[in-house]
């Protein structure tokens, strides 16, 4: 049978999803509790890789396994060997056919920021500091300027072995909401994938643009040319969480 899981985890000590050969992973820590749960093997591919630091909500992942347990009560039955900070949070048995990966038609993350002189502990786990934001209507104004079909080579770290560097970018969506009554700014971005560093550049690049140091002319000229120079920081992992992966049109 093709389990299928939903996957929630605070990515602050892992390196990432990927099993690594010198530091410890979301996949090992899940296969590792598959193992004491089922008694046998398995290995679990994910909807595609979240960097080191990296949070999610809504990571979706299957395995193959010949057991007896009913694939909705997966979650509680792993949970049990899972550390505090990985949970399981639904189960169900793929349709024929099913890869969390390739099946995989569009994605949602969500980063994170917050205005402030001073760190908020209750906050920059998941969000990150910036002394003075743009305002709202400046961002999306500027969160525009991404969507659509881009070669995004240049938001791309250096070293990926991708076969292509354009991606679709659906939206781009800039809110305001309140977490412990701070302010806090969400950028939901949606695509049909997203390369290595990719969100967490476009979110320098679009902060950039917004406080008018870079402009239209500028990201154009970096979708042209793949330099990476031309484009802002890339933002720090702890910002940003895998919100929600889709299978259907």
């Amino acid at each position: 049978m093709r389990y299928v899981l939903k996957i929630a985890y605070d990515g602050t000590s892992y390196a990432g999803w990927q099993r690594q050969k010198n530091a410890v992973s979301v996949q090992q820590r899940l296969e590792e509790a598959l193992l004491q749960a089922l008694g046998t093997e398995v290995k679990v591919t994910a909807s595609g890789r979240t960097d080191a630091g990296v949070h999610a909500l809504g990571q979706v992942c299957h395995f193959d396994a010949e057991v007896s347990v009913p694939p909705e009560k997966m979650p509680d039955c792993v949970n049990r060997f899972l550390p505090d900070d990985i949970r399981a949070i639904k189960g169900w048995q793929a349709e024929d056919g099913f890869d969390s990966n390739r099946s995989a038609k569009r994605k949602t993350y969500c980063y994170r920021l917050y205005e402030g002189d001073k760190e908020n502990p209750l906050l920059s786990r998941y969000a990150v500091r910036i002394e003075n934001l743009p305002e709202v209507s400046l961002l999306q104004d500027a969160a525009r300027l991404f969507e659509g079909t881009h070669d995004f080579k240049a938001f791309c770290a250096s070293g990926s072995s991708v076969k292509t560097t354009v991606r679709t970018v659906y939206e781009v969506k800039v809110v305001k909401e309140q977490v412990f009554s701070q302010p806090i700014i969400s950028v939901y971005v949606t695509g049909n994938g997203f390369l290595y560093n990719m969100v967490r550049t476009m979110v320098g690049e679009l902060i950039e643009i917004a406080a008018g140091r870079k402009t239209a002319d500028s990201l154009q000229k970096a979708y042209e040319t793949g330099e990476r120079n031309l484009l802002g920081k890339t933002m720090a992992a702890k910002g940003l969480t895998l919100v929600d992966v889709v299978y259907q049109d």
